[in-house]
């Protein structure tokens, strides 16, 4: 599935466990990319090399998460993980939203934030949630642009071997559903 305001080349389709490998390798480099500098080496190379190897159990489990995985001209390009908010009832929470630094200005990942968000919103969720590193600007600048605000909360994360940060929750209130045709 091609969404319309997608550029030329770009396709979006659910993940499965045979793009447990292009969803690891798109997370552990886009991480690498936007944290690196969060993170002691050492630690982020654990971190990347966990974001890799994690896919394969992920995609095999059958449950409330969706994961959609942009390709543009047949490379993987993005992905994005979407399951219920665990605190807040009826919404739903981005777990993850990453593209590739090789697709990082090709608007594919807009255009596959955009194409989840209107899942989300077909699916009759109210509103968008996601949680994202305090000290990322590029990433508060992306769901600023499409949207989201940040609520005020913060929450600590232990991403282990001494490296805690903080995450900031960023909302996005998404249209009703269009209830009157039946969807």
């Amino acid at each position: 599935m091609t969404p319309p305001s997608g550029p030329p080349g770009l396709t979006i389709a659910p993940a499965t466990p045979a793009d447990a490998a292009a969803v690891g390798t798109v997370h552990a480099d886009a991480w690498a990319a936007a944290f690196g500098r969060l993170f002691p080496a050492d630690r982020l190379a654990a971190l990347a090399a966990e974001r890799r190897g994690r896919w394969g159990a992920v995609l095999a489990q059958p449950g409330p998460a969706t994961v959609l995985l942009a390709r543009l001209h047949g490379r993987p390009a993005a992905f994005v993980m979407t399951a219920p908010s665990p605190d807040r009832p009826g919404a739903a929470e981005i777990k993850g939203c990453y593209a590739h630094p090789d697709a990082w200005g090709t608007g594919a990942a807009a255009a596959l934030l955009r194409h989840s968000l209107a899942r989300l919103t077909a699916a009759g969720h109210p509103l968008a949630q996601l949680w994202t590193m305090r000290d990322t600007p590029q990433s508060h600048r992306f769901y600023t642009k499409h949207g989201f605000t940040a609520s005020g909360r913060a929450r600590e994360r232990d991403f282990g071997g001494g490296a805690v940060q903080t995450e900031v929750e960023f909302l996005l209130a998404l249209p009703a559903a269009d209830r009157s045709a039946g969807g």
